[in-house]
């Protein structure tokens, strides 16, 4: 018997000419098709001219169809799992499914394409290493004070989904779990209506509160070191005076001060020589 396998099938986020070669004859060689929405895939696969049998994957049916498409992938089927847009599992259907095959030793592997996420951090021009993405907000009040308090400190970007209906909630709960801080709203991405509003969190200048969003949020500014603010000597004595030895106090005052070493040990030589 053939060997099966699953497929998880990243798809356009918007332009549905923004599909791979291979994603594509995937599709077209696949037994059959598990798809987040049947009614939203279908214009994707008949826009290439594939038809096949459609079955629904969604966050309240995941955990059966898991045992179902097991069945059928050890029956040496091949299985595509596409979600409405971009990779499954991230914020979509697919993260469960890939547990319970990797738990069951069986075989899949993941189609590359677009993602939203990725695309939007680009596209916003912040910082790009690190970013944290976060998804969506949960939707308690208490859930979300949570996750923002967790990652407030967090130097890198951040990023997340919100809905149009949720976006203006989001931005002002965001601005007052993590303060004023740079942002960008990047809505209908690679669609006919992409836009990239840069402000700040209290003041985002969305241009339209229409589409998908992803926020795209500056990272947390470096918190000054309070030795920082002496001179290299003073620096020194006073992390001698927490019980480091000279050489370590000074390669210590060195890295905080994120100068050479040589530098902060002339500016100590220079103390002591003056006295």
């Amino acid at each position: 018997m053939e060997e099966g396998m699953l497929y998880l099938v990243s798809t356009p986020i918007g332009n549905l000419k923004d599909i791979t070669l291979r994603a594509l004859e995937t599709l077209k060689e696949a037994d059959e098709i598990y798809c987040e929405d049947t009614r939203h895939s279908q214009v994707l696969l008949s826009a290439y001219d594939i038809r096949k049998p459609l079955f629904s994957l969604h966050k309240f049916n995941e955990a059966r169809r898991g045992e179902e498409i097991a069945r059928k992938v050890r029956e040496g089927k091949k299985i595509a799992c596409i979600s409405d847009a971009g990779m499954p599992g991230i914020s979509d259907p697919g993260e469960g499914l890939v547990r319970f095959f990797r738990a069951e030793g069986l075989p899949l592997t993941v189609l590359p394409g677009p993602n939203a996420a990725l695309t939007a951090l680009v596209l916003s021009g912040f910082s790009c290493q690190p970013f944290v993405f976060l998804g969506f907000l949960p939707e308690k009040k208490k859930d979300r004070a949570a996750l923002l308090e967790r990652w407030r400190r967090a130097p890198g970007t951040l990023i997340f989904y919100a809905a149009p209906h949720d976006v203006e909630r989001d931005l002002r709960d965001l601005a007052e779990a993590l303060g004023d801080r740079r942002a960008a709203a990047v809505r209908e991405i690679s669609k006919l209506h992409e836009s990239v509003s840069l402000g700040t969190l209290k003041q985002p200048r969305l241009d339209a509160v229409r589409g998908e969003f992803v926020l795209v949020v500056e990272g947390a500014a470096e918190e000054e070191n309070p030795r920082c603010a002496l001179t290299p000597a003073e620096h020194v004595a006073a992390l001698e005076a927490e019980g480091l030895s000279r050489a370590e106090a000074v390669k210590q005052a060195a890295r905080e001060r994120k100068v050479p070493k040589n530098q902060v040990y002339q500016a100590v030589l220079g103390k002591n020589g003056d006295e």
